[in-house]
């Protein structure tokens, strides 16, 4: 069945700045309408404040809102945004809990609606059609990403292929007896589940897969990594990025330059890591959205805390800005070693350029009042200098980097927690 919407997707994508501001306005006084008289939260937080709201300017009246705001009171822990009482709400999801206490956030079945057609720009994006057969190298759970990809696939017509509760030998098997042509999954267990074929003298790149769409790391974006995940695997891979408190915003350019904020469905600001205020072109910033389209769940000048360098001027027909690089790290983890600016997906992009680096693993520390950082690694030649030299190369940074056993690091099926970070436990 031929999707309808596509083409209103791609005229989206060509609005003219202005026309792409006025659209935003418009929505975000439409759900302001929608949520002010039965969101309490929001409600409180924008009392006193002048609306409707006139222009894109005047956004700038309405205050930030942080993700400690939205966490709820326990047991519970439903997120304190929601807008209708539980009935209305027909799908529970949670946060990882990687950064603080888990975050429950609800969605109506309209909401769910919105997810759905944000999604399609992500599989757009990966070229997907009916004739596809998408395995889902996830677990069961409360993850958001699972859930949403796996119903925006149906959505589409592709066949869904769930993986949860098998072992990756086991996933290998079905995805060659199911001859999926598609995986879903983050950047790190494309990379352990290659390794794991590799071990087991199985071709992945044999497979019938074309397409590897990866999420929950900066790792699709960063080239290195997505390099390595294609050659092993001969497939390409579509980076995208969201979150379960915001929704699915961003996808992956066409000329892999870093991800698109999807800017019909999200009204994108960007704040210098340096002075605070809007961020000029391709400078370093943190990344704040407000979802348009998220009547049960809104978020509304959400201080996301990833850091991202937006261009506008980029050449082609999408005029959706894109971030260079797509998401390069988080606030909280940049690290300032010897007055340099250091990002884990910048030691990533390093350790990933040598195949004979397995696994990985970098830990945050002090040094006295300095940050400092070591770096073990899975290194089948086993010498750590080689890369200690590339390093200080390329970052001018002299960094302690060692060998480890083959196999003593841990692997990853959802998010990498490949960065340990001790610099608030002392010396």
């Amino acid at each position: 069945m031929p999707d309808i919407r596509f083409e209103e997707r791609r005229r989206a994508e060509r609005l003219a700045p202005e026309e792409l501001a006025r659209h935003q306005v418009v929505r975000l006084n439409h759900l302001l309408d929608a949520i002010l008289p039965h969101n309490k939260f929001y409600a409180e937080k924008l009392a006193g404040v002048r609306l409707p709201l006139a222009s894109p300017e005047d956004v700038a009246r309405l205050p930030y809102t942080f993700k400690d705001e939205l966490i709820g009171e326990a047991p519970f822990d439903y997120a304190a945004n929601l807008t209708y009482p539980l009935e209305r709400y027909v799908r529970f999801h949670r946060t990882s809990g990687t950064r603080g206490r888990p975050l429950a956030v609800l969605d109506t079945a309209a909401d769910w609606g919105w997810w759905m057609d944000v999604w399609q720009y992500v599989l757009d994006a990966a070229e997907l059609g009916p004739e596809d057969r998408a395995a889902m190298l996830f677990s069961f759970g409360p993850f958001i990403g699972f859930w949403s990809a796996n119903d925006a696939l149906l959505a589409r017509g592709c066949m869904t292929i769930p993986c949860g509760g098998l072992s990756t030998l086991a996933r290998l098997e079905l995805l060659r007896t199911s001859r999926a042509t598609v995986v879903f999954c983050t950047p790190s267990y494309a990379l352990h589940a290659a390794e794991v074929a590799a071990e087991n003298q199985i071709e992945v790149a044999s497979l019938e897969v074309r397409r590897i769409v990866v999420a929950g790391e900066p790792g699709g974006s960063i080239p290195a990594v997505r390099s390595r995940i294609e050659a092993a695997w001969n497939a390409k891979v579509i980076d995208h990025s969201g979150a379960t408190e915001v929704g699915p915003w961003g996808y992956a350019d066409a000329e892999n330059r870093g991800l698109r904020v999807i800017e019909s469905h999200f009204l994108a600001e960007f704040l210098s890591l340096e002075t605070g205020r809007p961020a000029a072109e391709g400078e370093l910033a943190e990344l704040v959205l407000t979802t348009l389209g998220r009547e049960g769940a809104p978020v509304i000048r959400y201080r996301t805390g990833d850091l991202v360098r937006p261009v506008w001027s980029a050449p082609g027909e999408n005029r959706f800005v894109l971030l260079e690089g797509g998401v390069l790290g988080r606030a909280d983890d940049m690290m300032i070693i010897r007055g340099v600016n250091v990002f884990p997906s910048s030691i990533e992009q390093i350790l990933r350029s040598f195949p004979e680096i397995v696994e990985y693993r970098m830990t945050a520390h002090k040094a006295g009042a300095m940050d400092a950082l070591t770096v073990e690694i899975e290194d089948r030649l086993e010498r750590p200098e080689r890369v200690a030299k590339e390093m200080q190369v390329r970052l001018g940074l002299k960094v302690a980097v060692r060998s480890v056993p083959s196999g003593s690091l841990p692997r990853f099926e959802g998010k990498g927690k490949r960065f340990v970070d001790r610099r608030g436990e002392g010396t």
